[in-house]
């Protein structure tokens, strides 16, 4: 997973499944977002002092096979594309010890001024730090 920045692992809890014993599709989103959120927080950029915020804007998943309750997986994530104010991020979860891909997702948020509820450009140090600027 070479072309991945971080990768973040987490283990399948039995809240994270569904009747038939599998992964509730919605559960991945929570893993995605620990993975975004670690790899930005080993980047010094979970906290900033910015007049903005990243809000999410778009999100897609695609399945590939199950998990299930206890099942570890390992969490890719990439930036895919940044616009003037929004970054996209690409994640691939991997089940453990095998590698076997489980799903891919793309998640694209947008800086925001929350006060005038408009898009506003990421700042350059932003960018800069994570490796895209």
């Amino acid at each position: 997973m070479s072309e991945y920045a971080f990768t973040a692992r987490t283990r399948v809890g039995f809240s994270d499944t569904d009747a038939q014993g599998i992964v509730y599709y919605g559960r991945y989103n929570p893993y995605f977002d620990l993975a975004r959120v670690e790899w930005l927080r080993s980047l010094g950029l979970l906290r900033q002092e910015n007049a903005g915020e990243f809000v999410m804007r778009a999100n897609d998943v695609e399945y590939f096979a199950p998990a299930r309750f206890d099942d570890e997986l390992e969490i890719h994530v990439r930036v895919s594309r940044v616009g003037r104010t929004s970054i996209t991020y690409a994640f691939a979860a991997h089940k453990l010890p095998e590698g076997t891909l489980m799903v891919t997702a793309h998640q694209t948020l947008v800086y925001v001024d929350l006060a005038a509820r408009k898009a506003m450009p990421i700042p350059d140090d932003y960018k800069e730090r994570l490796g895209v600027g």
